[in-house]
């Protein structure tokens, strides 16, 4: 399937085509989901073009729960109408009495009831569809497939513009912690040597030796690293929305990958003092950027 716009896994479309002295009916409906999921409902008398009908879903559907509904009208067909089955009816009303016999109950069944039951109708054996049904079929779906993907791509495209707009809110967060990063990290190390000096007070050490380890541990809790990884996932996440196609599952992918840079840098920056505070408060604002555009992507085919 070639490339295409960015779409939304939601959305409805309907086609109507002659057939015989009538028409048919095809009607579309999609919803999210992982995968493709196609749900065929038909009269048993098309049975024979479900795989047609499937392979027509694939080659337009990437992803999402799809309902094809086909509507034959009565005068469409040949040969008897739908019957009545009374031997499933005989065996209901058996049924029925038999049970309010046994629990000494005065009450007798609902026709309308009855006639409900899955099975109590079906179709006439001898019925089958007039020449040229399954081009007619083929060419009303194939119609109600590219209304489906207008519809899905002028919702994909507002999709779109929502996740950019949180991308670039998480853009600018990510450059004003970067900003702040340097002040974290003399705060914390300050902060470090202070309290080591505490601990040792008394005990002879190397000066040398304390200001190595004290550096080390500083270095543990830079947050540069993940900034820049949070920046790189960003870009990426900018490439595919401008890319199209399919991109609900890197999206996705991606989303988890910048979730985790942000939750490491929240682990960081706890002890930073006033300016580790101001990354935490802008450390939350980018996972809730992240978490909006989540919220969006699950809707991307």
């Amino acid at each position: 399937m070639a490339n295409f716009p960015l779409r939304s896994m939601t959305g409805f479309a309907r086609a109507r085509r002659a057939l015989g002295d009538s028409e048919l009916v095809v009607s579309v409906k999609t919803l999210n989901h992982r995968a493709l999921d196609i749900h065929v409902h038909a009269p048993s008398v098309a049975d024979a073009f479900e795989n047609a009908v499937r392979t027509l879903v694939k080659s337009r559907l990437g992803r999402g729960h799809v309902e094809v509904r086909i509507a034959l009208p009565q005068g469409s067909t040949q040969g008897t109408s739908a019957a009545l089955n009374r031997t499933l009816l005989n065996e209901y009303l058996a049924a029925f009495r038999q049970a309010a016999a046994e629990h000494s109950l005065s009450t007798q069944p609902d026709l309308n009831a009855a006639l409900r039951i899955p099975g109590m109708f079906g179709e006439g054996e001898s019925s089958e569809l007039p020449p040229g049904a399954e081009a007619a079929l083929l060419d009303a779906l194939s119609a109600a497939l590219d209304e489906l993907n207008v519809f899905r791509e002028r919702e994909g495209a507002a999709i779109a513009a929502d996740m950019r707009g949180n991308n670039t809110r998480l853009s600018s967060v990510a450059d004003e912690m970067q900003s702040l990063r340097a002040n974290a990290q003399e705060v914390f190390q300050n902060r470090l040597n202070e309290r080591l000096k505490d601990l040792l007070k008394g005990v002879q050490a190397d000066p040398q030796r304390l200001a190595q380890e004290a550096a080390v541990l500083a270095d543990r809790s830079d947050i540069g690293e993940e900034l820049a990884r949070l920046r790189i996932h960003s870009g990426q996440l900018a490439v595919l929305l401008d890319s199209g196609g399919e991109a609900g599952k890197k999206v996705d992918f991606l989303l988890q990958e910048m979730n985790r840079e942000t939750n490491t840098i929240l682990s960081k920056t706890s002890g930073a003092g006033e300016v580790g505070l101001k990354i935490t408060e802008l450390a939350l604002s980018a996972k809730a950027a992240i978490e909006k555009i989540r919220e969006q992507s699950l809707n991307l085919e």
